[in-house]
Parts: C-alpha cells; sequence; structure tokens
C-alpha cells in the first residue's frame, strides 16, 4: 500500500507557460464579438491545455497560416494569430502581416533571449551550433529560423543518432573551427547539456558560450526537484504529454534515479499493478501540466488509504513575464523588428 507521496516542488506551469495560456484567455474574450481566436501550434504542450481551450474559448489551433483562410469560411474569426510558447522563425510574422492578421506573440522570453543571441552571433559571421533533441521541435524549428545559413543542429548526448539532421558533437563537421558559438534549447536536461557542452569545447577550444546559460530556470528547478526527492521513493509519476521536451527530461531523470517511473497524462492512466510493492512515490509535472491534474492523482492515492502523507518540501517560484503587445499589420510592416 502506498504510505506517502512526495510532491516535487516546484512542478508544473512556469511564468511562461502561465504568460502564454493568459495571452490566449484574454484574447479570446477581448475578441469574442469580432470572432474566435486562432494560434499558431499548440500553446503549450500538453493535450489537456489545448483541449480546455478549444472547449471553453473556441480557440483554434493551426500548424499554417496558410489554414486560417480554409477556417475562415466555417468560422467566424477575429483577424489575429497568437504565436505559441515555444517562438517561431521570423518567416512566420512577415507571412502573418502579408494576411492581414493582428500578432500577439506568446514566446517565452526566455526563448526570445535566444533567439537574440542567434541573430546576433550570425551578425558576426559565427557559426551556431544549436544542442536540441529533434529538428522537428518547435523551439528548435525558431531558432534555426533567426539564422538557418549559420547553424548547425547538434544532438544533445543522449539523442545522438536518433534523428539524422542533428549532427553527433563527437564528430560534427564545422567550417571555422575559430569562430563558433554553441546555443541550446531552453528544455533539455541539465546534465545531458552540459556534458554535450564540455564534448564540444573539447574539440573546439575556441567555442564561444555565451555568459548567460540557455536553459531556463524552470527546467533546471523541476529537474533539481525531482533529484531531491528520488532517494525516498519506490515509484516516480511524471505527469507530462508525449510532445513536452521538459516534461520528457524529467521522466528520463526520475528513471535514471528511482528505476521505476511512469508517464501519465491524467489520473485515469495508474494501473494498479505499477504500485505493488510500492509504499511510496514521488510525484513530478511538466511546465506545461495544470496542478489539478497533479492534485487529482494525490486524490487517487488518499482514496486508496485515507492516513496517506503527502510531503512537499522547496519552494515555488516568484517569477511573472508581461504579456505581449498586439501588434497590427501596418505597425509590422513600419517596424519589423517588433515581436
Amino acid at each position: 500500500m502506498v504510505e506517502r507521496v512526495y510532491l516535487a516542488k516546484p512542478r508544473g506551469f512556469c511564468a511562461g507557460v502561465v504568460m502564454a495560456i493568459e495571452t490566449v484567455e484574454k484574447a479570446a474574450q477581448e475578441l469574442k464579438d469580432e470572432g474566435e481566436l486562432v494560434v499558431y501550434h499548440a500553446i503549450v504542450h500538453n493535450d489537456v491545455v489545448v483541449r480546455r481551450l478549444e472547449q471553453n474559448h473556441g480557440v483554434h489551433f493551426v500548424e499554417a497560416l496558410a489554414e486560417v483562410e480554409a477556417l475562415a469560411q466555417e468560422h467566424k474569426l477575429a483577424d489575429t494569430v497568437v504565436f505559441s510558447a515555444h517562438g517561431i522563425p521570423p518567416q512566420l510574422r512577415e507571412e502573418a502581416a502579408q494576411r492581414n492578421l493582428y500578432q500577439l506573440d506568446a514566446t517565452c522570453p526566455l526563448v526570445t533571449k535566444v533567439h537574440s543571441e542567434a541573430k546576433k552571433y550570425a551578425k558576426e559571421g559565427y557559426t551556431l551550433l544549436l544542442i536540441g533533441d529533434s529538428a522537428d521541435h518547435q523551439e528548435i524549428k525558431g531558432t534555426h529560423g533567426e539564422a538557418p545559413e549559420n547553424t548547425i543542429l547538434v544532438a544533445v548526448r543522449t539523442q545522438v543518432g536518433r534523428d539524422p539532421r542533428l549532427a553527433d558533437p563527437h564528430t560534427v563537421e564545422v567550417p571555422d573551427p575559430e569562430k563558433l558559438v554553441v546555443l541550446t534549447q531552453t528544455t533539455l536536461s541539465v546534465d545531458d547539456t552540459l556534458a554535450t557542452v564540455d564534448i564540444l569545447k573539447k574539440r573546439f577550444p575556441n567555442l564561444v558560450v555565451p555568459s548567460r546559460d540557455d536553459l531556463c530556470y524552470a527546467t533546471k528547478n523541476r529537474q533539481d526537484a525531482v533529484k531531491k526527492i528520488a532517494p525516498n521513493v519506490d515509484l516516480f509519476l511524471v505527469l507530462t504529454s508525449l510532445k513536452s521536451s521538459n516534461g520528457m527530461r524529467l521522466l528520463e531523470l526520475a528513471q535514471s534515479l528511482v528505476g521505476r517511473a511512469e508517464r501519465i497524462n491524467t489520473v485515469e492512466e495508474i494501473k494498479l499493478e505499477w504500485l505493488e510493492g510500492v509504499s511510496s512515490v514521488g510525484i513530478t509535472s511538466a511546465a506545461s501540466t495544470p496542478e489539478d491534474l497533479v492534485q487529482e492523482v494525490v486524490a487517487y492515492f488518499r482514496q486508496l488509504n485515507p492516513k496517506l502523507e503527502v510531503l512537499e518540501e522547496g519552494q515555488w517560484e516568484n517569477i511573472e513575464f508581461r504579456e505581449p503587445r498586439r501588434v497590427s499589420p501596418e505597425e509590422f510592416r513600419t517596424k519589423p523588428a517588433i515581436g
């Protein structure tokens, strides 16, 4: 019987996710008389969040701006597109302006920082080694799009060979080893990213590593919280979507530390056989997972054992990001750097 539950803290929504979701909810409410809101890509990588926005706010999610025209034949749409928290290539902003769409850019400011570094170093003639876990991840697409001619995608060490579009850090070839800079996807394993950077630094001694770590604070804090409680648990449950990079890294970390870790989207996916011989369970959630889903899991264990002990240590983050400003097509055309 499960006697104790250890809740990782912090867990769940980070400041960037809160900002992005609130941006969509606020815009959907303010523009409802004009029409329904369109969001490019899943605002965050969690299926429950996306479904709730669709059902409760009438939001439409698209993977190409060309889809907006077809949607408009079936729905009354607002003339606004929200860009997801993961960031986008600059060409999408230009396309939105060409389609006369207002823009709300909900890109996480920490991702925007990496975009700024990409533009800065590319302008100075550097080759960018961009570390990621998949060329298909929206964040990698966005950062790569800032300077595609100058960027080489490099696999984080644990993902080498899984995506042929990402070079092996041990063998990656560069045009000029004296003018290189490394950037990273913000949601990777902290330990694996540092190890990958070390591999590159040994091969390229003059590699520039930006002074501010590209890995976001929320990614690091959630991984640290898992490390803290892992020695106390027999089983770790990680609430995350398969699409969430930071969530899947939490799952991998928990598995490596505990030896028994399972991914669930909601409480309904827990299997009783997982609990055989288990007296303590650790629980964490991805930065895009709603907290009510975690509390439903806690309630599930309380039903199994009314005397359940719930332990929670650590501190919540106290960070907030400002919501983006809505930019008109005309303003974008006259000030293309906006966004």
